[in-house]
């Protein structure tokens, strides 16, 4: 019985550890190795194809960008409210580095075309206003989000 019992418990942490995968974010629209540019386990940006700590670009808990390895509010990069990335630890709309909206990625509070920095589709992100392969600027396979970009 407790052969058993530990059996089935390790195949549980086993299935667990292996749900717990890194997003892997590419140059260009390649999905080689050697193209890694970033990886991200969710909270962390690291460096390259790298996990290690002393890799880490940014720390990130959903509402703040952290500059490093830190949560410390003095490192706060900036702050994300879903629509609009603020400078620093700001709110004020005279702080909006940039807004989001679901689809395009625009300089400051605007949504007109011509303020169009980035276009996010299909798990990549294009340059400007676009969607040709040959402006896609990042590939990702996983999760990330895209406000994150501008950041890069």
């Amino acid at each position: 019985m407790k052969r058993r019992f530990f059996t089935i418990l390790l195949v549980i942490l086993t299935c667990c550890v292996t749900v717990v995968a890194q997003t892997k974010i590419y140059r260009g629209n390649s999905t080689y190795s050697s193209d890694c540019l970033y990886t991200w386990d969710g909270k962390h940006l690291f460096r390259g194809n790298s996990t290690y700590s002393s890799d880490i670009i940014y720390s990130w808990d959903g509402k703040y960008l952290y500059k490093g390895n830190s949560s410390y509010s003095s490192d706060i990069l900036a702050t994300w409210d879903g629509q609009f990335l603020y400078k620093g630890r700001s709110s004020y709309s005279s702080d909006i580095l940039y807004t989001f909206d679901g689809k395009y990625i625009y300089y400051g509070k605007s949504n007109y075309t011509s303020n169009i920095l980035a276009t996010w589709s299909n798990s990549r992100l294009y340059s400007g206003y676009s969607e040709y392969t040959s402006d896609i600027i990042y590939r990702v396979v996983g999760q990330f989000p895209p406000i994150l970009f501008v950041m890069l």
